[in-house]
């Protein structure tokens, strides 16, 4: 892309930012009510924690403050993917079903652009905050203290695991191209998330190959936070979770184009 469809791209998706905080602050109570059962949700986690805590002293080689400190992280990733995404990928059937879709695909952007990104959830990035500061307090009760290299890498990780969920999330949304409706298909996957507030080393066997390499919701969570907790992280993992990504990302876009071939106007 050049320069001027860049700075083209980003004024279209601060317009959509706009739109995103008006629509927000047009429902208020909404707005707060969905932080506060948010909120709940995560201290249920976080409950959860002390209650497995309370009969052991270890996961694997996990301690009760690494596991809070894995729990924050998952959910930390969880909200800036449903604050960037969850929404779009949730509302791809609604646009096929109600013919929206012909709208979109005739405005002069890229469709696959103005589909995922049309909605912002706001209300996620401020519990995206609150998991942030567990995460410090978490830090703090473990003696932690990242250098600005370390808190670099589990910056780009968490994004790129934020790109894997977009990715396998947007290939199920496409499906309602042929089924209408895909939201219990992509809500399906969007509970896998539960799986990543768990260590790696509490699955074995198959369980764990499938949630590692084909839905790798263990190995988004589990490779950043082992930088902050300073456990070992090799290489090889590294290099795996930016191939998955780049691998699903390249799947999606082909699985975007196929759907698209096949999108018969519901308005038509």
């Amino acid at each position: 892309m050049t320069i001027m469809q860049i700075t083209r791209y980003w004024r279209i998706y601060s317009a959509l930012w706009r739109n995103s905080v008006a629509r927000e602050m047009s429902f208020k109570g909404n707005f707060i009510l969905w932080i506060i059962v948010e909120a709940l949700w995560f201290a249920l986690q976080l409950c959860f924690v002390g209650v497995v805590f309370a009969q052991t002293t270890t996961v694997g080689t996990w301690t009760q403050w690494q596991m809070v400190l894995l729990v924050g992280a998952s959910n930390f990733i969880q909200q800036l993917y449903q604050a960037l995404f969850l929404t779009n990928c949730t509302n791809l059937s609604e646009l096929v079903r109600t013919g929206k879709m012909d709208f979109l695909l005739a405005l002069p952007v890229n469709t696959r652009f103005i589909v995922s990104t049309r909605v912002v959830d706001l209300g996620a990035f401020v519990n995206a905050l609150l998991a942030g500061c567990v995460m410090a307090y978490a830090a703090h009760k473990l003696a932690l203290h990242p250098n600005l290299a370390e808190w670099c890498g589990f910056g780009i990780l968490c994004l790129v695991g934020v790109a894997i969920h977009y990715s396998l999330m947007f290939i199920l949304a496409s499906i309602s191209f042929w089924t209408v409706r895909a939201q219990g298909i992509v809500w399906g996957y969007y509970n896998l998330f539960n799986i990543a507030r768990m260590p790696d080393e509490a699955f074995r066997g198959l369980f764990k190959a499938l949630f590692t390499f084909a839905l790798p919701v263990l190995l988004v969570s589990n490779v950043p936070v082992r930088i902050l907790a300073e456990k070992w992280v090799s290489p090889e993992s590294w290099a795996l979770l930016l191939a998955l990504a780049g691998l699903w990302f390249f799947i999606s876009s082909r699985f975007w184009k196929f759907s698209l071939r096949h999108y018969t106007s519901a308005s038509s």
